[in-house]
């Protein structure tokens, strides 16, 4: 079929596909929703069954991100996610250190992984990540953390699905008996190194930076806050800087309490010791970052003695009315936890730094506490005239430290049992989630709220186009239409082969295109009376590699909310890249991989 007899609804589902296009790229309305407005045009057309529109919310690659949603909630509330953060990335002071550290590990990792888990897993780790640097936007890392990915999974046969659905492809159409771990890796490991330095190189230019709004600015109060080193603790004996102390955004150490001894202006060189008492005073987001660092507990011991479960608790602001009946006591002569069922963590006054320990503090009308508590007590404080201006911190439950280890047991299991194909992705991740809630790294009502649904949905949508685009005819005949004009030699023949394939990753799904790809590419090699190999490595890397569009990959499309991104910033970065990837693997390929 070519592009003249393409029938209407062919040319609908075009029109649709190239509209919805222009307004993500155009216009700031959310991905979702203009995904799934074009869904419902060709729902109503009669392009698609009721079926295959829905087809994409049932399909495992969707329902297989969702549930790894929760597994990585899993690690993050246990903070396995801080090991991540603290012996791979580091501290670096500029974004081409920052890019270049963040996409090294992720290619790397990436290569013997599946890089949708990967990079599920270091979204939150890169949010937090960001808030230790200095004014480095997490706009300019989350779509290298995405790319990295891409080019990791490109230099072996486990990186990416697309990989495996091509290889059971070959084996199940053709003779061959299947690829080796590594044959990719000859094309897969230029390319990724290529990529890795035209992201660093260019990002300057092509990435935006848009840094979030200053809390410091939004928020005056300025609260202090005691903690105390934990003996054995990995931060036992290293200086304020090496402990990540040094440079938390919106807090400053004011002093440290060492068995009675103030030491004042402390320096960042400073070894911190074992039950050393730590006074820092700064805004809300940043005390909350404070009590998830590993090493440090919270200074008054009455945590300890909440009746609920630390891991059911929350923290809430609350401002002290003039009838509050502590009033004019300090903290610990209120017997404020007996009487409240919460922990004062910090306090802050007008912007007054207070030089006492939490303990000691004499409440006064107006003073805003940080309360460890069940998420309960607004709901119970309602009414009552002690308290006004109650509100949840969000994300700010206390980590689960000691559960670390399960957390990354579970996950490291869940990868090698993919990886070595024991089972599915989909039913490595359900037992991985089941498994995260049954050992109590991540309760039920964590796990719903870990579920991104706008990601969930702009996937389910692009799903339910690329069908709409194979079953109406027009993905065929835009490709046949295409190829028609690259004449007969191979190397050009194989070029725009690779080209189609990009596109039509670009505009739908990765395995999707593979699959629809792999008998044009069959008959194009029997046509020419050529190997077929080129054309199954060409249609590996062009599946795998786009970087163009955030639908075009789901990677991208999950780091495009976490990052700010709109529409047209894909396009900018990842045009060139596309290009610059398609020269080498077509120069590249036929080298390794004759005709």
């Amino acid at each position: 079929m070519n592009l003249l007899d393409m029938p209407w609804q062919a040319w609908l589902t075009v029109v649709v596909v190239f509209l919805s296009l222009g307004l993500l790229t155009f216009t700031k309305k959310p991905a979702d929703l203009i995904l799934l407005g074009g869904l419902t045009i060709l729902l109503f057309a009669g392009v698609l069954s009721p079926a295959d529109a829905l087809s994409g919310f049932s399909n495992e690659g969707l329902i297989t991100i969702a549930v790894l949603f929760a597994v990585v909630g899993g690690l993050r509330e246990t903070g396995a996610m801080d090991y991540l953060v603290q012996y791979f990335l580091g501290r670096p002071t500029t974004v081409v250190r920052a890019q270049t550290r963040l996409m090294s590990v992720m290619i790397f990792i990436s290569a013997f992984m599946n890089n949708t888990p990967l990079v599920a897993l270091f979204i939150p780790a890169v949010k937090d990540w960001v808030k230790k640097l200095h004014k480095i936007s997490v706009s300019k890392l989350m779509i290298p953390v995405s790319y990295a990915a891409i080019l990791g999974g490109t230099c072996s046969l486990i990186g990416t699905s697309t990989n495996l659905v091509v290889n059971g492809l070959l084996i199940s159409e053709t003779d061959h008996p299947g690829l080796a771990l590594f044959d990719i890796a000859w094309v897969g490991v230029p390319c990724a190194l290529a990529g890795l330095l035209y992201v660093v190189l260019s990002s300057k230019w092509l990435l935006p930076d848009r840094l979030p709004p200053m809390d410091q600015l939004q928020d005056p109060r300025e609260y202090t806050v005691e903690m105390i080193v934990e003996p054995g603790s990995a931060i036992v004996s290293k200086s304020i800087e090496q402990a990540g102390l040094r440079n938390l955004p919106g807090l400053y150490l004011m002093e440290i309490d060492r068995n009675g001894d103030l030491l004042a202006a402390v320096s960042p060189s400073e070894t911190l010791k074992a039950n050393d008492r730590l006074v820092f005073a700064g805004i809300v987001e940043s005390v909350v970052d404070l009590q998830r660092i590993r090493g440090l507990k919270s200074a008054t011991e009455q945590v300890f003695k909440l009746d609920s479960p630390r891991r059911q608790r929350c923290l809430i602001e609350a401002v002290v009315s003039d009838s509050c009946p502590v009033v004019g006591m300090t903290i610990k002569e209120g017997r404020f936890r007996t009487q409240y069922n919460a922990v004062v963590i910090a306090v802050a006054r007008n912007g007054e730094r207070i030089h006492k320990k939490i303990g000691d503090i004499t409440l006064r009308a107006g003073d805003t506490l940080l309360l460890e508590t069940s998420p309960n007590f607004v709901n119970q404080r309602l009414n009552s005239r002690d308290f006004f201006l109650m509100r949840q911190i969000k994300d700010s439950a206390p980590r689960q430290h000691e559960k670390a280890w399960i957390a990354w047991t579970i996950f490291i299991g869940m990868v090698v049992a993919a990886a070595t194909e024991k089972v599915s992705m989909l039913h490595a991740g359900l037992a991985a989630a089941g498994l995260m809630i049954f050992t109590r790294c991540l309760s039920t009502h964590q796990a719903r709220k870990t579920i991104e649904l706008q990601v969930l949905l702009v996937v389910a949508a692009s799903l339910g186009i690329g069908r709409a685009l194979q079953n109406s005819g027009a993905a065929e005949a835009l490709s046949r239409s295409l190829l028609f004009m690259s004449g007969e030699n191979p190397w050009t023949v194989l070029a725009v082969f690779y080209g189609v394939t990009l596109l039509l990753t670009e505009v739908i799904t990765n395995n999707a295109a593979a699959a629809m790809m792999f008998p044009i590419g069959l008959s194009l090699s029997k046509a020419l009376a050529v190997s077929f190999m080129p054309f199954v490595f060409a249609i590996m890397m062009a599946a795998s590699a786009g970087f163009a569009t955030p639908i075009g990959y789901q990677t991208n499309l999950m780091v495009y909310g976490p990052g700010g991104y709109r529409f047209s910033d894909f396009v900018k970065i990842g045009v060139p890249l596309d290009i610059l990837i398609w020269i080498i693997s077509v120069l590249v390929i036929p080298l390794v991989w004759p005709f």
